[in-house]
């Protein structure tokens, strides 16, 4: 997972300071308002909505827009629309298994858009099935290696969270990735916060099983598709299997 995930949290780190920011607000409100509308609006007994709002503050979002998403979600407010979620699956360059998670109100355009943006980029969408037995669902915690009054080990995050069903602690350099079976999720975050470590983001994901290792000129096809994907309104998360090495990042960051 590693490559992958550090790519992500790196690009994240940028899309909040670029022209992406707001295009990243929408997706973080449509999660907020998803949940709401899943789990009822009260954050303390709905924990997806919890980590979708906590997740949102961390990326800035404003409060009023948090608020206004709850309450279009949870009924309290008009003008939610009805989102569906729709998984598609396919390749990308070098064989790169890809799931592509949609939230939308009209599955016509997402599936034309993602048709188009795959075949654009040297990729092609497969049959249900025939890519989701690479990935298996569970939960991710990225906990910030600096935090306010000290640095965090990697020894701290996994004492932290061992009990509560950590299954393994990935360093990603500026941050650490707990991985858990999903249904862990929750008590993995909790532990976090009674150990007194912020987390920058909880969430339930697809893990691939195995990686394929890109060099340079592969990962620039494969990032160049991701991006694409991630550039439509209708999609929420891209999961891949591609790993990428420290050197290559850095090739390709210069």
């Amino acid at each position: 997972m590693s490559g992958h995930s550090k790519w992500a949290t790196t690009k994240h780190k940028k899309a909040v300071i670029d022209a992406k920011r707001g295009k990243m607000f929408a997706k973080l409100i449509k999660n907020i308002e998803v949940a709401a509308r899943m789990g009822g609006g009260d954050p303390a007994g709905n924990p997806t909505l919890y980590d979708a709002i906590q997740k949102a503050k961390k990326s800035s979002v404003p409060n009023d827009n948090i608020d206004r998403a709850v309450k279009r979600g949870s009924g309290a407010e008009a003008g939610g629309a009805e989102y569906s979620t729709i998984m598609y699956e396919g390749y990308g360059p070098s064989g790169v298994a890809m799931l592509i998670e949609c939230l939308t109100d009209n599955k016509n355009r997402a599936a034309m858009e993602v048709r188009t943006a795959m075949t654009r980029n040297g990729g092609n969408l497969a049959d249900p099935g025939s890519v989701a037995y690479l990935f298996n669902r569970k939960g991710v915690v990225i906990v910030p290696a600096q935090q306010e009054a000290r640095g965090v080990t990697e020894d701290d995050v996994l004492e932290a969270t061992l009990e509560a069903g950590a299954e393994e602690v990935n360093d990603l350099g500026e941050s650490f990735e707990v991985i858990s079976e999903a249904t862990d999720l929750v008590a993995v975050r909790t532990a976090l916060q009674d150990a007194g470590l912020d987390y920058d983001s909880a969430e339930a994901s697809f893990v691939p099983s195995m990686q394929v290792e890109l060099d340079e000129g592969a990962a620039g096809k494969v990032f160049r598709l991701v991006e694409a994907l991630e550039d439509l309104d209708d999609v929420q998360n891209v999961f891949a299997n591609f790993d990428v090495s420290d050197e290559v990042m850095a090739a390709l960051d210069a």
